[in-house]
């Protein structure tokens, strides 16, 4: 399974892709960062994190697109600039007919290092170990864009599979004539 995973923000927008099944070691294929000037209008903002996903999406080719899900924070100028820088990611993937998952933070925390609580630090620790990095990747957008695929690498399977199954009892449910089960 390949998948890319984005860390969004509008002024530093991670990205990483891994490879590799559970259980088996993951391979790092690409990391970095998609940046646009803290001084740009919003729109051209928006459209050079679109172009930077798509390049990614270009060379890599993944099978899933793995974003982390916001959540509502203090600053609400941040929360809306994630929730853009999101959404971009998820359209790219989703014109590309790409799967995309969305996990919290504290998903991928627990993944990745078994504590939902962990800070920036242990991420990026866990993340140099299980990629078998030389070097913690930098910046920390980057290190939890790896976080987020490395994750969907070892959930997603087990979402993927719960939501079909969802999705099959409410068709069955659907098409069952009342009165009976089914």
């Amino acid at each position: 399974m390949r998948v890319l995973g984005v860390d969004p923000g509008l002024t530093r927008c991670g990205v990483g892709v891994v490879e590799g099944v559970a259980g088996r070691p993951l391979t790092m294929l690409g990391v970095g960062v998609v940046r646009t000037p803290a001084d740009a209008e919003l729109g051209q903002r928006l459209v050079g994190i679109e172009q930077g996903i798509e390049r990614w999406l270009d060379e890599y080719r993944p099978e899933y697109v793995a974003v982390e899900r916001v959540f509502s924070q203090h600053n609400v100028s941040t929360v809306m600039g994630t929730a853009q820088a999101s959404a971009v990611a998820m359209l790219c993937a989703a014109r590309r007919g790409i799967p995309v998952a969305l996990h919290t933070p504290s998903e991928v925390k627990a993944a990745v290092t078994g504590s939902g609580r962990a800070d920036k630090a242990q991420i990026s620790a866990m993340v140099t170990r299980l990629l078998r990095l030389d070097a913690p990747p930098k910046p920390a957008d980057a290190a939890d864009a790896l976080a987020l695929a490395i994750c969907h690498i070892w959930r997603g399977p087990a979402q993927n599979r719960l939501q079909r199954a969802v999705a099959l009892h409410a068709a069955t449910a659907q098409t069952t004539p009342k009165g009976r089960t089914a």
